[in-house]
């Protein structure tokens, strides 16, 4: 019995020789983790668009144009006397510092109050991005202008409209 106990030794060692990662130790690395938080975009209105008042000439003309930019120059077309003070419309946009957030403007169809079948379009005028300066508050303000074409039969009255912004991280 006791040549067959060191056969059986002589195996184990010579199987334990032949593996050795068998015997080898576990290996581990190390990365690192993160996570960006940010605050929600807050966006609000400060002030709505004005372009004044703006009387039509006499006879048979089209496409005037009546044009406010977001910096504010304002221009009056041919056939068009342009009164009163034009602004331009503010917003407030507040979140996270040194982010980018892109704007959305679509045009606005501007309704005449008298008679709901007479419209104008306004192409709106406004930053497609921005940089936050601060978090939080107090935001980071800026400016939409915009224009409208008239022409000779262009119904008078008051028009108005809803402009409606998006902003959304970059």
């Amino acid at each position: 019995m006791g040549k067959w106990l060191f056969k059986v030794a002589m195996v184990a060692a010579l199987a334990a020789a032949a593996f050795p990662c068998a015997m080898a130790t576990a290996a581990t690395i190390t990365a690192s983790a993160s996570a960006n938080v940010i605050k929600p975009l807050t966006l609000s209105s400060l002030q709505g668009l004005d372009l004044g008042g703006i009387t039509l000439a006499p006879g048979s003309w089209n496409n005037a144009v009546v044009s406010l930019n977001r910096t504010g120059q304002f221009s009056c077309g041919a056939n068009l006397i342009c009164s009163g003070a034009p602004q331009v419309a503010q917003f407030n946009v507040s979140g996270s510092k040194s982010n980018t957030v892109v704007i959305s403007a679509p045009n606005v169809t501007l309704t005449n109050q008298g008679d709901s079948s007479q419209t104008l379009l306004l192409t709106l005028d406004a930053p497609a991005t921005i940089t936050l300066t601060n978090s939080g508050a107090p935001g980071t303000n800026f400016s939409v202008g915009g224009s409208i074409k008239l022409n000779s039969t262009t119904a008078d009255g008051t028009y108005s409209g809803t402009i409606n912004l998006t902003a959304d991280y970059q």
